[in-house]
């Protein structure tokens, strides 16, 4: 990636405003910088600029919460899936199938949003949780592999299981981390990852810090709920917007 000023403009502005809403709600930096990217440079491209943030970001994540031990016990088997499904979907990001992806990254931000807005939740028995985990976590590679984005259907199913806030928020920086993981390697394989990305990587996780101090700094200060409504309801016009750009 040969990058302009405007282009490094572009990456500072969209990762700090993705922090910042990691910061107050605690997600939303992979869909939020993978969508605003995906308007301006190429899906393998915005994936790549996205490994750095998203792994330090969520690795603290994964070691603040209380217990790592007991929930990997619990979730091995869908993060296993991940992988797998993440690898076995390596190359569909490629330039051939960009309309594709542009056009599902689309749909999944959308879906999540319209899931979000509407407070969606899975309710999955705890007898079936051992086999059900693995399916979510392959679709979530699935979907990782050729968008970039690694929140559905992971993050309703983590929502709907009946981990305590703490783990919850644990939990989720253990999917990220894996699924960025993942990612990582089919990008090197794919050959997106070089090392012209270096300078807007590190303006991206600069930024992506600093959007979220501030965003934990006024989480306390604002109605969240009207800040969940605007963001999800941001999310699903952006997804309108990836899908109908797929298609036109």
């Amino acid at each position: 990636m040969s990058a302009t000023g405007n282009d490094i403009v572009a990456i500072a502005v969209i990762f700090a405003v993705a922090g910042f809403v990691k910061g107050v709600v605690g997600l939303g930096l992979p869909t939020i910088s993978m969508g605003l990217l995906a308007l301006i440079m190429p899906s393998p491209t915005a994936a790549s600029l996205l490994l750095v943030p998203s792994f330090v970001t969520n690795l603290w994540q994964m070691f603040s919460g209380p217990g790592l031990r007991p929930l990997l016990r619990r979730l091995w088997g869908m993060m296993a899936a991940v992988c797998l499904g993440t690898w076995a979907g390596a190359g569909s990001m490629s330039p051939q199938y960009a309309p594709y992806s542009t056009g599902l990254l689309g749909l999944i931000v959308l879906l999540y949003g319209l899931s979000g807005l509407l407070s969606f939740r899975f309710d999955v028995p705890q007898n079936q949780r051992k086999w059900v985990s693995p399916v979510i976590g392959g679709i979530t590679g699935l979907i990782t592999s050729a968008t970039g984005v690694f929140i559905i259907p992971a993050v309703p199913y983590l929502q709907g299981i009946g981990l305590e806030k703490e783990e919850l928020v644990q939990a989720l920086g253990l999917s990220f981390t894996v699924s960025t993981l993942a990612l990582a390697v089919n990008l090197v394989h794919l050959g997106a990852v070089d090392k012209s990305l270096a300078w807007p990587s590190a303006i991206a996780l600069v930024t992506t810090l600093a959007g979220m101090a501030a965003g934990q700094a006024v989480r306390l200060r604002i109605d969240a709920e009207l800040f969940r409504t605007l963001f999800f309801g941001g999310l699903i016009l952006l997804g309108i917007h990836l899908a109908l750009r797929a298609v036109v």
